[in-house]
């Protein structure tokens, strides 16, 4: 492989209205999670919903990381009654990544979903969501106490335990993670063709991955990102998947 190439790793945006326009914004962290883990080059992919041209950018991209957000996804994407009044919405994005989902995982581009993407793979692939955790009654809090620091809601939560045989596993060659929790949904049903990789103390999932994937396409519940440098099972994550996305770009320079 030229050595002056790096992999070009899409990073989906937000549409978030910033005063009185629309703006495209991701998460600093995600971008610096990409680079202090592997040599890639990040990009951001505007939530602009044109599946004209998916194609041709999933050509562009070695692979592609679906962020966490403040927003829900629709649930009109998989139940017919509509977000509770108030519920803090994005549709773009939505229209944006589930279709962007499919089409990466038929075309072979590596994916790793985060939060609010590990919720889209999940509705992408046909599942369903809670949209309250803590209104279910079987659930632990997995909301973030929002009056402590953000290094204190960040900080690990709660104990997950690895499936053996699954890539998640495999990956970090252990049974159990300590993870952060700062998510209001989860999964209810299961997407098509997603295999369980961890599950809380409460059974809840935290991890999956694709099973008719023929690359890196996993999903975690919690934040790798953050502070990632300082976390060696969460850097695991970003390198597996870093190293998936130069082997994509190998094979296309060939």
């Amino acid at each position: 492989m030229n050595s002056s190439r790096l992999p070009v790793i899409g990073v989906i945006c937000d549409r978030e209205i910033i005063g009185p326009h629309p703006f495209h914004v991701t998460g600093e962290k995600y971008i610096k999670a990409l680079t202090v883990t592997g040599k890639c080059l990040p990009i951001l992919i505007p939530a602009l919903a044109d599946e004209s041209s998916m194609d041709q950018l999933l050509e562009m991209l070695d692979g592609i990381l679906f962020t966490g957000g403040y927003s829900m996804v629709d649930p009109l994407y998989y139940q017919s009654e509509p977000a509770p009044e108030g519920t803090k919405l994005d549709t773009a994005r939505d229209k944006t990544s589930l279709p962007l989902i499919n089409k990466a995982i038929d075309q072979g581009v590596p994916l790793f979903a985060i939060c609010r993407g590990f919720q889209e793979l999940n509705v992408a692939l046909g599942g369903s969501l809670h949209q309250k955790l803590h209104q279910v009654g079987q659930y632990i809090e997995h909301r973030e106490n929002k009056e402590l620091t953000l290094a204190q809601q960040y900080d690990v939560s709660h104990p997950i335990e690895l499936i053996a045989g699954t890539p998640l596993a495999e990956l970090i060659n252990d049974t159990t993670m300590m993870v952060n929790s700062l998510h209001t949904q989860g999964i209810d049903k299961l997407g098509n063709g997603l295999v369980i990789n961890a599950v809380a103390e409460d059974g809840l999932v935290e991890a999956m991955s694709v099973a008719k994937a023929s690359t890196f396409a996993v999903a975690v519940q919690w934040h790798p990102e953050w502070k990632v440098e300082n976390n060696s099972q969460n850097g695991k994550l970003f390198k597996a998947f870093s190293q998936a996305c130069e082997q994509r770009l190998a094979s296309k320079l060939t």
